[in-house]
């Protein structure tokens, strides 16, 4: 199992293969009213996961996951600040989870859970912080395609607390700009320093806001130049939530175009080595093969299929597919493949893979 996979995917993807496994992924559509909005889809999805296990398992083992599944609904408690919910329940495993991507309402009872939209959620891509500078203060934010949520880092945010820190040998300067040259000295330092704990913990890119003269002075000294999407330049101190979302979209937009353009480099330098897979059955080959190192896929790409006589081989869906080797969506089971065997997944915008035939997978070099 690949050890760099979120804690809570490799939990899920421990407990895949156990039938019945139930998977129940709903967006949050609205935050008016969304307790009564996810009451009433929680019913219909809890009915309609009864309805088929009732048709397609042992009474005993349909009523055992059922009270788990309505033991869970019963007992959730919303985080408003999401998007949408993951609930994974079977015989011996049961779990909820909180996505901060948009989804799309499924619900899946198949041999294993449902994984892709927890892993895109994982991913991050749609997430980033913001160090908003001044020359009296700094505030940190996690940002979103649709909120921002200050960050509490530990940081000494105002540089008034560095007042009584400059050295007695330093503190006869008669020029009072001295002084405050070297409280903004000490006051970047530390700021840099907090961003270790927080990097550490999010592993986003940052976008640093602020007067012209102010970043260059912390782009002097910061050791932290490779995290730095962008340097915006301004006095944005008294800007709203809103406007602050506004100012950044075109460098979040700018940001984005940059990492597919990196993963396109990828694609291009692997096919150039023969190590590129393209297409679901190429893509399924090696990795039951074990050989993948990288899958590149569009976010929403689907393919149904049924397996062939050996591991690594697949077929299109014909009229002969029975339930042993009809796969709802190989995809998925790709994805699963790839994480397991300690590769990594990245995903691109439809249509971002059309001349690829939506997905693609690196081999291990």
């Amino acid at each position: 199992m690949n050890t760099n996979v979120a804690p809570e995917i490799r939990e899920v993807m421990e407990a895949l293969h156990y039938r019945p496994s139930v998977s129940v992924i709903l967006p949050f559509k609205t935050k008016i009213n969304l307790e009564t909005e996810l009451k009433y889809a929680f019913k219909i999805a809890s009915d309609k996961v009864e309805q088929e296990l009732t048709d397609s398992y042992p009474a005993e083992m349909a009523a055992l996951v059922m009270k788990k599944l309505t033991e869970i609904i019963r007992n959730i408690t919303v985080d408003k600040s999401k998007k949408g919910i993951a609930i994974y329940v079977s015989p011996v495993f049961e779990k909820v989870l909180f996505l901060d991507v948009a989804v799309e309402e499924k619900i899946i009872i198949d041999e294993s859970f449902e994984i892709r939209d927890l892993v895109y959620s994982k991913k991050q891509l749609h997430k980033y912080l913001v160090l908003l500078l001044s020359g009296k203060e700094s505030r940190m934010y996690l940002g979103n395609t649709g909120d921002f949520m200050r960050v509490i880092s530990g940081m000494q945010e105002t540089i008034d607390a560095f007042e009584n820190d400059v050295p007695e040998r330093d503190a006869n300067f008669s020029d009072v700009s001295d002084r405050k040259e070297i409280m903004l000295y000490k006051f970047l330092h530390h700021i840099d320093g907090s961003l270790d704990a927080v990097l550490d913990e999010y592993h986003l890119p940052v976008f640093v806001m602020g007067a012209e003269k102010l970043l260059g002075q912390f782009k002097q000294i910061t050791k932290h130049q490779k995290a730095v999407a962008a340097f915006i330049h301004g006095n944005y101190e008294e800007s709203s939530m809103t406007q602050l979302k506004e100012l950044l979209r075109p460098f979040v937009g700018e940001w984005k175009k940059v990492k597919q353009n990196e993963l396109m480099h990828k694609i291009d330098e692997a096919a150039g080595k023969k190590k590129l897979a393209v297409g679901m059955k190429e893509v399924w080959r090696d990795a039951m093969q074990n050989k993948g190192q990288l899958l590149i896929v569009e976010k929403n790409f689907m393919y149904a299929a049924q397996r062939g006589g050996i591991e690594d081989v697949l077929y299109d869906v014909t009229g002969s597919t029975n339930q042993f080797s009809f796969i709802k969506d190989a995809v998925d089971d790709v994805l699963e493949k790839v994480l397991a065997n300690g590769g990594d997944v990245e995903f691109v915008d439809e249509g971002g893979l059309e001349k690829y035939k939506h997905i693609v997978l690196i081999n291990f070099y």
